[in-house]
């Protein structure tokens, strides 16, 4: 690499690009800095009204099932005084398309999520954004680092969840944020299991010893100096769609200081009714970020973790991230799982199976995200269980440097995140997971495979949603092309299908030069488990561009995959975002917002004032309409329309749009009629003489005008 690029780029402020990012030509090592540089920028704007997205490239077909496609991530990297924190503690930043595949349109939002940490970081009147939590990831160095106990710093930006009517947005450690899911305004903080906390589950084997006093004195000062919810949530939930359960999963604030873990499942019904919790108390110390379930277990691996003694002391003083008090524990050369018995009233097979000893999978393994997980059942009693998941070694995987963060610089290293050739084994790959027990539950046989043969990079497993916790036959991931020298591993930039069934199957869909994906999602649109689509979002980093991908998931592979591509205004570009949730169940919503909004091809009339106005209202009507307001046209543009309200909702048709109010009277009918009978010449001038006769209302839209006049006995209409 020369030595006039340097190796870590700032996060803080780069500049903004006209064009095209200005890169040197020297080789592809200084691009790729700069364009893992520009993946994390931060965006301050919001959309907090509808924009239609431009489509670039293909079209959504008439297939395509209406919905809302909701993407969170954290949108601000750095403050107004000169600190920067790591993407994990980065403001939730929610994006939202919604697709109508009938129209073939896109509309896009993205709002902050109002957590109580952005209330009090930003100025609400200035704008000026001044970090004062620390988050477990970052440290400060504009803000109070020394005694700064603001560690939990819940920024609701790892995954969105769409549940019994209500909108969610999900952080690693606290209570989700509940989003109103018209408008992406926040709602507030929702109490997921309230009625849980009221009660003291039933522990199997709860015993008093010498840890359970170590905990009772953490607690005070877990919950009380550095205000730690008691259970926190984890940022993935599974959702049980044969039995039309959401099922999510909490652990213990001391759990990450003590050789034991806590962990408590809960299972709801569609109207986020309580139908069961599980606690399960492991002796041993475990990180879990995501988790998997079949029709009878949790399931568990247990990634290994320890103290760190220095790093503990160095947190507490402020001098390190909090995260750094801990470590990855290779001390096993095999990685535990653990089977949890979901229904706690039958046993496992008829046996009492001691849940609390794992299964050892033969290989040392990081868990990252599980793709699905299901179970088969034998005549004779035996299970045969299955799992898909993503995972690394303990030795690629750093708390300290994930997305390749130095928290000492405050900058961004991809070398961090990509490693030489011959090391690719370390990194994050698709591995499938079988499990044997017997009639008794005993441990017949576990194995580690690959799932993917290729020695690629591969994270973000996804499959059909229908099929989660049943058996499945289809996985997509995102991966690398390994094109780039010096991003030969991350970001990603390749969207791949695999077979559970056929391991040779390798088909691929990769983005153009210079641009990156996010994680991919399914959208099912038939009964068999790859019909649908595929949507991701593409980062174009050398034009500061993000756009909306969709694929047909059949045709992953060919050249003809690629079914439309959205672009979002350069404006509101965004950076890397994490995970997202399909909602199909918009599509009703979506389409009475466009009824409401857009008439019928006849005009009916709408509540309005009555024909007679009162006096004030007469005496507006001559001064002209002081105040106006902002329209919402499908091509963006705002026009100032009267306050008035409109008497008669003139229909769209083939022309535009007509707001009347409720006193356009027999002038505009008058001009109306010369409109329709006269020359080229007099219509103009008709036309112009109607939106003056209509107290300022605007004719908007399109090419062709339909203008509408109220008449004492009915409506007339003029076309040109």
């Amino acid at each position: 690499m020369p030595s006039n690029v340097p190796r870590a780029i700032s996060i803080t402020a780069p500049p903004t690009p006209s064009h095209e990012v200005p890169i040197l030509d020297v080789d592809d090592t200084v691009t790729a800095y700069w364009d893992y540089q520009f993946l994390f920028v931060s965006q301050r704007a919001e959309a907090a009204e509808p924009i239609n997205l431009r489509l670039v490239e293909g079209e959504i077909p008439l297939d395509f099932p209406s919905g809302t496609y909701y993407l969170t991530g954290p949108g601000l990297f750095s403050d107004d005084h000169g600190s920067t924190v790591h993407p994990l503690d980065g403001h939730g930043y929610l994006r939202a398309f919604t697709i109508d595949g009938t129209n073939g349109q896109v509309k896009f939002m993205a709002r902050y999520i109002q957590t109580e940490a952005q209330s009090e970081e930003r100025d609400p009147v200035t704008g000026k954004w001044r970090f004062t939590h620390r988050g477990p990831f970052s440290v400060l160095k504009g803000g109070k680092i020394v005694g700064n106990t603001k560690v939990m710093k819940n920024v609701a930006n790892t995954s969105v969840l769409r549940w019994g009517g209500r909108l969610f947005c999900l952080w690693e450690g606290g209570d989700p944020y509940e989003i109103e899911s018209g408008t992406l305004d926040t709602v507030g903080m929702f109490d997921v299991i309230k009625d849980d906390r009221k009660k003291m589950s039933d522990v199997e084997g709860l015993k008093v010893d010498v840890w359970d006093v170590a905990a009772e004195i953490l607690k005070p000062i877990l919950y009380g100096v550095f205000n730690m919810p008691r259970k926190r949530l984890l940022s993935h939930y599974k959702i049980d769609a044969r039995r039309g359960r959401l099922l999510i999963m909490s652990c213990n604030a001391e759990d990450m200081l003590l050789p034991r873990s806590n962990f408590t499942f809960y299972e709801f019904d569609s109207n986020f009714k309580l139908l069961q919790s599980q606690e399960f108390i492991i002796p041993d110390h475990l990180m879990i970020h995501d988790w998997a379930f079949t029709d009878s277990h949790y399931i568990l691996f247990g990634n290994r973790i320890k103290l760190d003694i220095g790093g503990s002391m160095a947190a507490l003083c402020g001098l390190s991230p909090m995260i750094s008090a801990l470590t990855v524990n290779p001390s096993k050369p095999t990685s535990p799982i653990y089977l949890l018995p979901r229904n706690k009233t039958e046993s496992i097979n008829g046996q009492n199976r001691d849940w609390r000893i794992p299964i050892e999978a033969p290989s040392q393994l990081w868990v990252l995200h599980v793709g699905n997980a299901f179970e088969d059942k034998h005549h004779n009693g035996n299970v045969e269980i299955q799992i898909q998941a993503s995972g690394c070694s303990y030795q690629w995987f750093n708390f300290q440097k994930m997305f390749g963060y130095d928290w000492r610089s405050g900058k961004l290293d991809p070398s961090m995140m990509n490693l030489k050739q011959g090391q690719e084994k370390l990194l994050p790959h698709l591995i499938e997971v079988s499990i044997s027990l017997d009639k008794n539950g005993n441990r017949h046989k576990c194995c580690v495979n690959d799932l993917n043969q290729s020695n690629k990079a591969t994270d973000f497993p996804v499959i059909n949603q229908d099929f989660s916790g049943g058996r499945n036959t289809y996985v997509y991931a995102a991966t690398t092309s390994g094109l780039r020298q010096a991003l030969p591993n991350f970001p990603f930039d390749t969207v791949v299908k695999l077979s559970t069934i056929d391991k040779s199957m390798h088909a691929t869909w990769s983005t153009g030069r210079r641009r990156f994906i996010g994680e991919p999602i399914f959208i099912s649109k038939g009964k068999e488990e790859d019909d649908g689509y595929l949507l991701v979002v593409e980062y174009a980093v050398s034009t500061q561009r993000c756009y909306l991908v969709i694929l047909d998931s059949k045709l992953i592979g060919q050249n003809n995959a690629l079914v439309a591509r959205f672009e979002v205004p350069r404006h509101l570009n965004f950076p890397l975002g994490f995970h997202g949730f399909w909602d199909p169940r918009e599509q009703l919503e979506f389409h009475n917002k466009i009824e409401k909004r857009k008439p019928k091809h006849s005009v009916k009339p709408v509540r309005g004032p009555p024909l007679v106005a009162s006096r004030r209202r007469r005496r507006r009507l001559r001064e002209g309409v002081r105040g106006t307001r902002r329209s919402r046209t499908r091509a963006g543009r705002g026009a100032a329309l009267p306050r008035t309200r409109p008497y008669y909702l003139a229909g769209r048709g083939a022309g535009r749009w007509v707001f009347l109010p409720s006193l356009g009277t027999v002038a505009a009918a008058a001009a109306a009629r010369q409109a329709r009978s006269g020359s080229n010449q007099q219509r103009t001038g008709a036309q112009n003489e109607v939106s003056l006769c209509l107290s300022k209302s605007l004719v908007l839209g399109w090419e062709r005008i339909w203008a509408f006049a109220v008449l004492p006995f009915g409506i007339k209409g003029i076309k040109d």
